[in-house]
């Protein structure tokens, strides 16, 4: 099989193949974005956002093109497809807006005579690595804060990713950032790891597995390379009490199975106090009984839709089999298609041990795992006892009481009554075995900058 190719996971039709990139192609990549970078970076951050804010209009001019693509390419539907596109857009151009703002020059106070100036500066040419889930978000995270800042970006997408990946860089020319300041590459892992090495990278971003993390991590360490890394993880939502369990738990459940659950934050450990328990796994066991596979193009209620690939529809499978293996019980769905179609019945999880392995991984699926609890302190330790950090959430009906557990999440995002707050100005990343770095928001545009000093004396 094509390593590059769009297979659609509705079907397991491969629609299209792609030749990977030979290492002269990453050479003259490198050469490139090197080049262009010398040129991006004399530009004016005026003219940086102009061109950003283009980007942003053809993305929405683009929308239901751009969503048509990952539909078929990695089995979202399509109103999700929608939704991804218009949040791309929302970053991209919440950079153009206010970009120029977040790396102005600042004076700080000297006790040396002089003037003491933070300056905000682009470093060369990235390399992002980015995963299937969200083909255009991850990359707009990523690449429009530095391209604004006057990076350039090598970008290695997803190999099931290629001809939104493609897509991306015809918009990126098309609005005018210069031939090479943006380019796609169909890279194999070495040809990732010689980007990195090379003198004319300045820093890689990943967002993917803990394993990729290492490997990427340890690279760059070998280089003395900026990284960011998000590694996903098995975000907690503690739900302490509710007057009105039904809609919690359908919130639960909507988060939890958004995008087939193949979201870095979601919320995939349920910790649901004892007295409410009960209630809330039987609104979850309603929310997924009947369901059938759907066409992501057309998906209706009642249906759901394929996960990103076959294999990935088998991997999940096999985590839920080991669960119950090991002592968990399936309440409902957790039913795997006939190949070659990559179906996944979203399925209710309770009772996983806590001295299991399957207890300590991440489930990249629409599997709801629930715990029950008896306080507040062992709800905390419960969500705090997790090798990964990415977000988590509280829910009571007292909001200083969700304040005093939540404030002790160890997560580099903590929500009070909401699931996950998602916006283009709200930093996402996360702490512990979730990785470093933070993307989006005012924190996004610092981590691949030059932060020089500049020192006039007087």
């Amino acid at each position: 099989m094509a390593k590059y190719r769009v297979q659609n996971p509705a079907t397991g039709e491969i629609v299209e193949t792609f030749e990977s990139a030979t290492d002269g192609q990453i050479e003259q990549t490198l050469t490139a974005a090197d080049s262009a970078y010398r040129e991006w970076r004399e530009r004016s951050v005026q003219e940086r956002a102009a061109v950003v804010k283009r980007v942003a209009e053809l993305f929405e001019e683009r929308k239901d093109e751009l969503a048509h693509l990952i539909a078929v390419e990695m089995g979202k539907s399509l109103a999700e497809s929608i939704d991804e596109v218009e949040f791309a857009t929302a970053i991209i151009d919440y950079y153009a807006v206010y970009g120029p703002s977040l790396i102005t020059d600042s004076e700080i106070p000297s006790t040396i005579p002089g003037k003491a100036v933070i300056e905000h500066l682009p470093i060369g040419a990235l390399l992002g690595v980015m995963p299937w889930n969200f083909p255009y978000y991850q990359v707009a995270r990523f690449a429009a804060p530095n391209l604004l800042l006057g990076n350039t970006i090598i970008l290695k997408h997803a190999d099931i990713c290629a001809r939104s990946a493609l897509t991306i860089q015809e918009i990126m020319e098309q609005a005018g950032v210069p031939v090479g300041g943006y380019q796609n590459v169909f890279a194999s892992h070495d040809q990732i790891a010689t980007m990195i090495a090379d003198p004319r990278v300045q820093g890689v971003s990943l967002t993917g597995s803990e394993r990729a993390g290492a490997i990427i991590g340890a690279q760059a360490g070998t280089h003395l390379k900026k990284a960011v890394l998000e590694l996903g993880g098995i975000d907690p939502m503690v739900v302490l009490d509710s007057d009105d369990v039904a809609a919690v738990a359908a919130d639960a459940w909507g988060f939890r199975t958004y995008n087939g659950g193949q979201v870095c934050n979601s919320n995939k450990r349920l910790i649901v106090m004892a007295d409410i328990y009960d209630e809330f796994v039987a609104e979850l066991k309603k929310l997924a009984t009947g369901l059938v596979p759907g066409d992501p193009m057309t998906l209706g209620e009642g249906e759901f839709q394929p996960l990103s690939s076959r294999a990935a529809a088998e991997t999940v499978h096999a985590q839920v089999q080991k669960a119950l293996s090991e002592g968990a019980t399936l309440e409902a769905g957790g039913v795997l298609s006939d190949g070659p179609s990559a179906y996944y019945s979203p399925a209710v999880l309770t009772g996983v041990p806590r001295d299991s392995e399957s207890y300590r991984e991440e489930i990249f699926g629409p599997v709801a795992t629930v715990y029950k609890v008896h306080s507040d302190e062992e709800a905390l330790e419960l969500a705090n006892d997790c090798a990964l950090g990415l977000g988590g959430s509280v829910f009571s009906t007292d909001e200083a009481r969700a304040t005093r557990v939540a404030a002790k999440l160890e997560v580099g995002m903590a929500h009070v009554n909401i699931i996950a707050a998602e916006a283009a100005e709200l930093p996402f990343g996360g702490v512990k075995r979730s990785g470093f770095g933070r993307e989006m928001g005012p924190l996004g545009i610092g981590e691949f900058s030059n932060k020089r000093l500049f020192f006039v004396a007087k």
